[in-house]
């Protein structure tokens, strides 16, 4: 069973707002982004920003489908089996090459 990522949140610091904004433009890009939020923090140092990304992937019904997509495609398997008979007492026969029936 594969394991696959359906959820990523990512947290970045800027020191600027400009900064901040570059990030969220960038993350933009990506079609998974589905959520960003810019946070203006202060602490003794002066004011900082924090960007919040959240990402979501394919989601499990999405990736149901295309499994079940690719089984479809693959080509069966032929197996050659061995004939065999069973008989009225519950017993099976195997019938050969060497010894037909």
């Amino acid at each position: 069973m594969a394991v696959k990522e359906l959820n990523a949140k990512e947290q970045h610091y800027a020191d600027t707002r400009d900064e901040a904004e570059e990030l969220v433009a960038e993350a933009k890009e990506d079609i998974y982004l589905i959520s960003f939020q810019i946070s203006e923090k202060h602490n003794k140092y002066g004011t900082y920003f924090l960007v919040d990304l959240k990402f979501s992937y394919d989601t499990p019904k999405e990736i149901m489908e295309n499994a079940g997509s690719k089984r479809e495609d693959e080509p069966e398997e032929v197996h050659e089996g061995v004939e065999y008979n069973v008989n009225p007492d519950g017993t099976a026969s195997v019938k050969n090459e060497e010894n037909p029936e």
